[in-house]
């Protein structure tokens, strides 16, 4: 039996545009109803929201039981925590700051088992491989595995070219917001200068056959994004519509408590 298909993966690879949705309310109720609503893709995003392997786990399984795919973002590529969200059965990463070629071949190596990699090979402990039930995980668990490193500064940028010839990297994410900081523009992730740096990079992503993708909630922003290529793509963030959705609920009954006097 091998290990279970990436089907993430496989629409990138075939150009079938994924859309997603970021989940940062750290916790699997909120995950799961995140994943009844139809998106292609769910990030669990455990570099800015508090999440940590545990919780990211139990967010994994209840997306998992759904039609969207989880894909984790981890809070630093460092191999040895790689090591443990691949074993607890993430199959696609999302890896932040990467700003280099070597940086981008570590972490290759860091997703696939000897001898092409370094992943510590402890599939027995696994959930990944249904703790054994897996027979073939070994010999098979590398090509489902899905990297995507996300390029969002100046440095990374500007070795985007050499990150883009490294085999295993799946997709290149741009990060908007990052960017923008450390080009000047903090809090302006669609100042002109920001925005032109982003479309000549999704253009080249493109061009290298590598999968581009970005997270915007500006639409008219996201709609020239996707014409330049974009595959996967987020357009909405559970946090930020929880609080939009439920400070307008507030601003409605106080509202109403002004407008009905007490008898």
């Amino acid at each position: 039996m091998p290990a279970p298909k990436n089907t993430f993966k496989q629409a990138l690879k075939d150009d079938h545009r994924q859309m997603g949705c970021w989940v940062g309310l750290a916790d699997p109720y909120i995950a799961e109803i995140t994943a009844s609503a139809g998106f292609d893709w769910l990030l669990i995003d455990c570099e800015h929201a508090p999440n940590d392997l545990r919780s990211m786990m139990a967010q994994l399984k209840v997306i998992e039981a759904s039609d969207s795919h989880p894909v984790v973002r981890l809070p630093i590529g460092e191999t040895s925590m790689i090591k443990q969200f691949l074993d607890a059965g993430a199959q696609s990463l999302l890896i932040p700051m990467v700003e280099s070629r070597e940086q981008a071949e570590q972490l290759v190596a860091a997703v696939q088992y000897p001898p092409k990699g370094v992943r510590g090979v402890g599939s027995a402990l696994a959930r990944a491989s249904k703790f054994n039930e897996i027979k073939d995980y070994l010999t098979t668990a590398d090509q489902e595995i899905c990297l995507l490193v996300q390029v969002e500064n100046r440095a990374g940028l500007a070795a985007l070219d050499d990150i883009l010839t490294v085999d295993g990297v799946d997709g290149v994410f741009i990060g908007p917001a990052d960017l923008a900081a450390d080009m000047g523009h903090i809090g302006q992730p669609t100042h002109p200068d920001v925005v032109a740096a982003i479309e000549d990079a999704l253009v080249r992503i493109k061009k290298s056959g590598k999968a581009p993708g970005i997270l915007s909630t500006n639409m008219e922003f996201m709609t020239r994004c996707m014409e330049l290529g974009v595959l996967f793509a987020a357009t909405s963030i559970d946090v930020t519509l929880y609080a939009s959705a439920i400070r307008a609920e507030a601003e409605k009954a106080r509202e109403l408590a002004s407008e009905q006097k007490p008898d």
